[in-house]
């Protein structure tokens, strides 16, 4: 059976731009380039795909999306999440992702 669940720690960073308050974080490739293979085919709009997020003690549900440009996927950090967890840009973050 296929891994659903996966586990990793990478920093938060912000979406470029002079307005953009959209934070990210990149899943590792080798992570990524699983994902891709095993559920790329049951994809959504614009690629992503539906999963359940744990950061510390929140859960929530979101979708992955695809970034051509680092071969791997990337999860937005809503600001509610980022508030409850303590988050800020450039630190590291442990999460788990569930694919659905």
């Amino acid at each position: 059976m296929a891994k659903r669940q996966f586990s990793m720690t990478e920093k938060v960073w912000v979406y470029p731009g002079d307005f953009a308050n959209w934070h990210f974080v990149t899943l590792t490739k080798k992570v990524g380039q699983e994902i891709k293979e095993t559920y790329g085919k049951s994809a959504r709009g614009f690629g992503s795909l539906p999963v359940e997020v744990t950061i510390g003690t929140t859960v929530w549900k979101t979708s992955i999306f695809p970034d051509k440009r680092v071969g791997s996927y990337i999860l937005p950090l809503k600001a509610k999440v980022r508030k409850q967890e303590d988050i800020e840009a450039g630190e590291p973050v442990t999460f788990t992702i569930k694919l659905l």
